[in-house]
């Protein structure tokens, strides 16, 4: 069986900012820039060699896989860029300073609206700039799969037709791939893959621009895992 290395992107310029993010498009800072290029060392030096990737549509996700296998020497590999593997939806929450929010609202909303598992930020409006309808490249998805706001389990739930559709084959395959994504949607791949309890994942951090192996057996069951 193949394996797995997630990726998730380095420091984005609204994280700097502590700004919610979700599915607007900043792209990475230089110290994002510097995270992802560490991130493709790391991966050649430990002898990963990547034979395909996967990342969502957003930019930060995209620079830092270009700029990972880069380094890797792996830059020539076949790339698959797919918007269920783009970030959770912040709803009505995008663009908001996170400090400010959790003031506004109170610590228990904000930690409920951010970490838990099923309860999802207030939704942003249809005409919105936040919403992805009115964002050309969804053009082409069905409207009612574009999300107006998610939770966690909303991100797995999207997550999962495309690992098993696009990716299990892949690693079938016998390949190495990588998916270069995001914090939520790559804690809601990890959570199936290693069976977090839904309390559990809340804890769950993934460093930015750290490549996350996982060796699988024939059943995709993961056999071990680590940070490289």
């Amino acid at each position: 069986m193949g394996k797995l290395v997630l990726l998730r992107h380095g420091q984005s310029e609204w994280n700097l900012q502590n700004v919610f993010t979700g599915w607007q498009d900043p792209d990475i800072t230089a110290v994002g820039r510097s995270e992802a290029v560490k991130g493709g060392v790391a991966m050649r030096a430990a002898g990963v060699d990547i034979d395909v990737c996967f990342t969502s549509l957003l930019r930060r996700a995209i620079t830092t896989a270009n700029l990972a296998l880069d380094s890797a020497d792996r830059a020539w590999v076949p790339v698959h860029r797919h918007w269920r593997l783009n970030e959770r939806h912040y709803g009505a929450l995008q663009g908001l300073n996170k400090k400010e929010t959790e003031e506004k609202h109170g610590a228990e909303q904000f930690l409920l609206w951010r970490r838990s598992y099923e309860v999802p930020p207030p939704p942003v409006a249809r005409d919105s700039e936040h919403h992805p309808a009115n964002d050309a490249r969804y053009a082409d998805v069905a409207p009612e799969l574009l999300p107006a706001t998610e939770c966690l389990k909303d991100v797995l739930d999207r997550v999962l037709p495309y690992w098993y559709d696009q990716i299990v084959p892949q690693l079938h395959d016998n390949k190495t791939v990588l998916i270069g994504a995001h914090g939520n949607s790559l804690r809601a791949l990890a959570k199936h893959l290693l069976r977090i309890s839904d309390a559990d994942i809340v804890k769950l951090e993934i460093p930015t621009g750290v490549p996350w192996v996982f060796d699988l057996d024939a059943n995709y069951q993961v056999l071990n895992e680590a940070y490289l």
